[in-house]
């Protein structure tokens, strides 16, 4: 049972740490310009090796957080959560790789009182080539999952990969899940749904909160007048296998959840063999492609 807490308005940022390198740097450079409130930032650790985030605790307002291991992502960012007071209704989780836009804090807040039944609000997401990363998607169906998987590498126009990412003009429109890279949390909403699911060490924790957050009765809202820049794959390119393998990992995980019992389980099998079968191939074009 998840107690409710009163939130005061304050807004804090948690920010997951592995090795982050200069792009931290850059993180909290940008960071004034995305708001005109004070925040408090939380560098939740997963074990960094370049000493980036003990320097970045030195400014003021930023904290250092150590998880002690690595936990993974959800983890992480519940653990930084954690660290929160009540006055913090407000929280960005956000990748130490992102850029803040100006003024984007401010607006994502602003469209929080546009959409009082909002718990999650995402911004426009480019990548640095100026492309825009989409980053508001309808949630994954046995359907479009399975068209989107097989078909997004040889023909990334096919209408279930269109209609899963939901390329369309940036408008203010709900959505099944946002990115995670940058997310702008209403802890009452965060906390009726216990945060984020531990059991996802990387990948598919922004799906999973996302449909979670819907099913509870809140709304995932994108908001491309806020806007960010990802670099993206900072933390991840040291471990390519692995996270390769984790990514099939946590699609296995989020829709077998969603198809439990005995009457799916022959289903769940077939995911299982499926997503395992892919998985082998993409590793192996990886190493190739080294």
């Amino acid at each position: 049972m998840t107690v409710s807490r009163t939130y005061g308005d304050e807004l804090a940022v948690v920010t997951v740490t592995y090795s982050p390198g200069e792009v931290l740097e850059r993180f909290l450079e940008t960071l004034p310009k995305a708001t005109d409130r004070r925040v408090r930032v939380i560098l939740a650790d997963n074990g960094s090796t370049d000493g980036a985030p003990q320097r970045a605790a030195e400014r003021p307002d930023v904290d250092f957080v150590p998880m002690g291991a690595n936990l993974g992502y959800g983890s992480a960012a519940n653990r930084g959560i954690a660290e929160l007071g009540a006055e913090y209704g407000w929280v960005a989780v956000a990748n130490p790789d992102v850029e803040w836009g100006a003024g984007c804090l401010d607006e994502l807040l602003a469209a929080a009182a546009r959409w009082p039944r909002g718990g999650a609000f995402g911004p426009l997401i480019t990548e640095p080539d100026g492309s825009v990363y989409p980053s508001a998607r309808l949630a994954p169906s046995l359907g479009r999952g399975a068209g989107h998987a097989l078909l997004c590498k040889v023909w990334p126009s096919n209408p279930w990969t269109r209609a899963y990412r939901q390329e369309t003009a940036p408008t203010e429109r709900t959505a099944g899940w946002l990115s995670g890279s940058c997310l702008l949390l209403r802890r009452e909403a965060l906390d009726s749904v216990t945060g984020f699911d531990p059991r996802y060490f990387m990948y598919f924790e922004d799906v999973d909160l996302g449909d979670r957050l819907g099913r509870a009765g809140w709304l995932n809202v994108y908001v491309p007048g806020a806007e960010v820049m990802h670099i993206g794959g900072h933390s991840t390119a040291r471990a390519s296998t692995r996270m390769l393998a984790e990514h099939h990992r946590s699609a296995y995980r989020y829709l077998a959840d969603r198809h439990r019992g005995a009457a799916w389980a022959p289903l769940r099998l077939l995911l299982r063999a499926g997503l395992a079968v892919r998985a082998r191939l993409e590793i192996r074009a990886a190493g190739r492609k080294r």
